[in-house]
Order: C-alpha cells, then structure tokens, then sequence
C-alpha cells in the first residue's frame, strides 16, 4: 500500500491516542481528588495563593510608606511638619517593611509545607489526610479525657481541670474551635475547609501542651528543659569553648610574633 494513503487512512490514531492518554492522567488525578489522597496538596496550594496575595499587599504598603515619608520630610523641610510626623512616618515604614520580610519568609514555609505534602501523597490503600487528621485531632481529646477521667490525675494535677486557669481555659477555647471546624469540614472538605481544620488541630496541640506544662509546673514537677533550651545551651558551650581556643592561639601566635623580633642577648665580653 502506498505509504501516503496508508497516512490518510490512519491520521487519526494519533490524536485519538494522546487524547485518551490525556484523559486518563486527567481521570487519574480526578479520581485522586474525589478520594481525598491530594487534600493535604490541595490544602496547602491554597495556603501559598493566600501568602503571594498577601505579599502582594504588603509591598504596596511599603510604596505607600515611603511616599508617606518623602511627603512629609519634604514638609518638614518647608517648615510645614513637625519632627513628631517625620518619626512617626518613618516607623510606619519599618512596619511595613518587617511585615514584607514576615511575609516573605512565611512563603517559603507554605511553599516547603506544598512540597511535603506532594512527597506525602498516601497510597491507594493507605489512610486519607482528612482520616490522619480526624486521628490526630481524638489522640489530643483522649489525652485530655485522661485527666478528666482518671481520679489520680485529676488531684496529682487539679490546674488541668480548672478553667479558672488561663491555660486550661485557652485549651478549652482551642478544643471547642476545633470541633467546630470538624463539623464544617465534613466528609469531603474544600481545600480552604481542610486547612482552617488543620490549623485548629495544630492550635489544639498546642494549647495542650501548654496546658499540661502549667499543670506539672504547679503541682510542683520540674519538667524538662524543651529541646529549643538544650540547644541553646549546646550552641552556648561550644560558642565559650570556640572562643577559648581562639584566644589561646592567638596569645600563642603573638608570643612568637615577638619572641621573633627580639634579637638574641649579645654574650658578655671578655676583657681579659
């Protein structure tokens, strides 16, 4: 057969196939979102269109800033602004500035959180980010209920069941948020859904731990140190014993730096 015709016939096998690999990506990754592996992803992509806005924002707040402060140092120059208006412009602008740099560095934490979260996509048969969530959010309510529950606990630590204190109370606040938003979120969440769930349950974990830090504390424990203090007090050590060293060599290096420039004593002459 003619080669030509053999084209004509069969031209399109080609667009057909590459539609029918398209579709199939497409269908794959339709299917992921529908079951919720990619909510986490989804979650966080939404996280980062929120901080580029908002950087967005915030540099335009700077603009402002600094016209604010050409303005009125311009003013102040014609006699027409007090030194008071100069300052106060000029401090606005250092606000707006740090709040640029928060925000950038907030980016790259959302963008490391959508990197994670791609890495940590979970098998077919492995458990959905909302069910992981859901886990993580009953294990701080089982802890909690532990002192609740448990007439032990509740007279070795009385301040984690008195919401007369303010940890306690800041506990409760967080748990009754994150219940909330457990109920909004329901069983297939948006993306924003999953991630204002997220957030509360990461508050929760916090506020717990705060919470039973107080409780130990009064009811006289020492806890440990946090692991940040061990750290510190590492990088205090080696800081103290680099500066040693450094000091020793350099009283060392300057004692031959002299001893070198000195000539050697002249032996006594001999007048005999």
């Amino acid at each position: 057969m003619d080669p030509l015709m053999l084209v004509a016939e069969w031209w399109w096998i080609a667009p057909v196939a590459a539609g029918g690999v398209t579709a199939g990506v497409i269908g794959v990754r339709h299917r992921s979102r529908s079951s919720g592996r990619r909510l986490a992803v989804d979650a966080a992509r939404h996280d980062l269109k929120i901080a580029q806005t908002a950087i967005v924002e915030k540099k335009a707040a700077v603009k402002v800033a600094r016209a604010d402060v050409a303005q009125v140092s311009a003013e102040r120059a014609a006699r027409r602004a007090t030194p008071e208006q100069v300052a106060s412009a000029k401090r606005m602008l250092r606000d707006a500035e740090r709040d640029v740099k928060a925000a950038a560095a907030d980016i790259r934490a959302r963008q490391a959180r959508l990197q994670a979260a791609r890495a940590a996509i979970p098998a077919a048969s492995a458990p959905r980010p909302l069910d992981r969530l859901r886990s993580e959010h009953d294990a701080i309510v089982v802890q909690w209920m532990q002192y609740e529950t448990d007439p032990s606990r509740q007279i070795a630590y009385p301040a984690m069941t008195d919401v007369k204190q303010p940890t306690t109370a800041a506990y409760l606040r967080a748990a009754g948020r994150a219940t909330d938003l457990r109920r909004e979120a329901g069983d297939r969440p948006t993306p924003a859904e999953f991630a204002a769930y997220r957030d509360g349950v990461a508050q929760l974990a916090r506020a717990f731990e705060i919470a039973e830090h107080a409780a130990r504390v009064a009811a006289g424990e020492r806890p440990a140190a946090p692991a940040w203090h061990d750290a510190a007090q590492d990088a205090i050590s080696r800081s103290a014993e680099a500066i040693d060293r450094a000091a020793e060599a350099a009283a060392t290096a300057f004692t031959a730096w002299t001893a070198r420039g000195r000539k050697p004593p002249r032996p006594p002459r001999d007048d005999t």
